[in-house]
């Protein structure tokens, strides 16, 4: 069997959808080699804020990419139409296709998918354009203005620069982006409609207005004088987030598609679940039942029991109620598997900080490495355990560990819950 485009099946089919390529971008890694090797070794990404200044904001510091060239991935006159998310996607996507070898050719390209998104986009880039409009009025605003900013942009590109023919979206779910751009393609193959998608999100949120209206909420960590120690799920003294920057981009295909193009196997996607709070704008439902019903769902759709699970990559912002309540959430859904220290759960925002719509992506990336090599990234800064939180978080140092099924959650602010469960590849 060559590339050519299968036949489109049934959702009920016997479809299966594999990974074959992970890209990663974040700060404390501009590849998925280089972010593992650090979150082995318990690196903090957060630092003083170097794209803007920030001296006169409530907080400081933030989790940015680093050394980043956009000029490796596109040349200079594209990149100067593309807002900062735009060249984080392009730089995660070329690593993740290189990695699985996938070539769109003709004969396959209306067969191949682009499902990236963002939790807000370019936000620089209107941060820009509006202070052209102020100081110079309209005639001073980029023709490529929108096109720069807006969600959908970074999917768009991305087709044009592979020639992608298929289906193609950008979800914009808050902080559940990325998982549900992941998932919604997953269903996409096992539907029929695509045989190979490009999936995840991408975000550059360190400016000026995120930043400084994130700060207003009361959401971000306020340590300034220590910003390494800043993020620290699950910990009693955890004071907010690390806003972080980057992208997670996997390479999504049907498994008899990959396994004709002799393509080498990650991991296997299994579960998807969804749910809403329904609850209110910007806290997790009590005992995160919104969270609850996601893992579920996801349990469901892979047809495997709580206890199969080995590995949870947890949302884990570093919230005093968001921590809480996804721990007890997954003490109410996994049980004594959970409160027996059996299942390994950690926060990897506590090194990258939280990329918002970008954070699934690279999680999911995350998860399908701790698959592969058989460890899990440790949670880090966890020096004072909230006795509320009583499972095994990995504080502070890597662990080898015997796993076949990785669960990673993404919550998102409006009460959007989306939760994605992937197993080792072993056949």
């Amino acid at each position: 069997m060559s590339q050519a485009a299968t036949q489109a099946s049934s959702p009920t089919s016997a479809r299966r959808v594999v990974i074959t390529g992970v890209g990663l971008l974040c700060g404390i890694g501009n590849t998925a080699a280089e972010v593992w090797q650090q979150l082995l070794a318990g690196a903090s990404g957060a630092g003083p804020t170097q794209g803007f200044d920030a001296s006169g904001f409530p907080v400081t510091f933030a989790a940015e990419v680093k050394n980043f060239d956009p000029l490796q991935f596109v040349d200079k006159k594209e990149a100067r139409k593309m807002g900062r998310f735009i060249h984080y996607a392009f730089a995660a996507t070329q690593e993740a296709m290189a990695q699985s070898g996938l070539q769109v050719t003709e004969s396959i390209a209306d067969r191949v998918g682009v499902f990236i998104g963002s939790g807000i986009g370019g936000f620089e880039v209107i941060e820009r354009e509006h202070s052209n409009l102020l100081n110079g009025g309209p005639r001073k605003m980029s023709p490529f203005f929108i096109p720069a900013a807006i969600v959908n942009m970074a999917a768009g590109q991305i087709s044009i620069r592979y020639g992608a023919r298929g289906p193609i979206s950008a979800t914009a779910t808050a902080c559940a982006t990325s998982a549900n751009s992941i998932g919604d393609s997953v269903r996409m193959i096992l539907h029929g409609d695509a045989d190979a998608m490009i999936a995840g999100g991408a975000e550059a949120a360190v400016t000026p207005m995120s930043v400084g209206g994130f700060a207003a909420m009361r959401a971000l960590s306020t340590r300034n004088d220590d910003p390494t120690h800043a993020s620290r799920p699950f910990d009693k003294d955890r004071d907010g987030f690390v806003i972080g920057e980057g992208a997670g981009i996997l390479i999504l295909e049907e498994l008899e598609f990959a396994k004709a193009r002799g393509a080498k196997i990650l991991a296997e996607v299994i579960g998807y679940g969804m749910s809403a709070d329904a609850y209110h704008m910007t806290s997790l439902a009590p005992e995160g039942a919104g969270a609850q019903r996601s893992m579920r769902a996801a349990l469901k759709d892979a047809g495997i029991r709580p206890e199969e699970v080995g590995y949870i990559n947890a949302h884990a912002t570093s919230t005093l109620a968001g921590d809480g309540n996804e721990s007890v959430a997954i003490e109410k859904v996994f049980g004594e598997h959970a409160l027996s220290h059996t299942l390994k759960v950690s926060g990897t925002k506590s090194m990258t900080g939280h990329l918002l719509g970008g954070a699934g992506g690279l999680e999911a990336g995350i998860s399908v490495m701790a698959l592969v090599n058989q460890m899990i990234p440790p949670t880090i800064n966890l020096d004072t355990p909230d006795p509320e939180c009583r499972l095994d978080y990995v504080p502070n140092k890597a662990i080898a560990h015997s796993f076949d099924v990785a669960l990673s959650n993404s919550f998102g602010f409006g009460g959007i819950n989306a939760t994605l469960i992937m197993r080792r590849w072993t056949e």
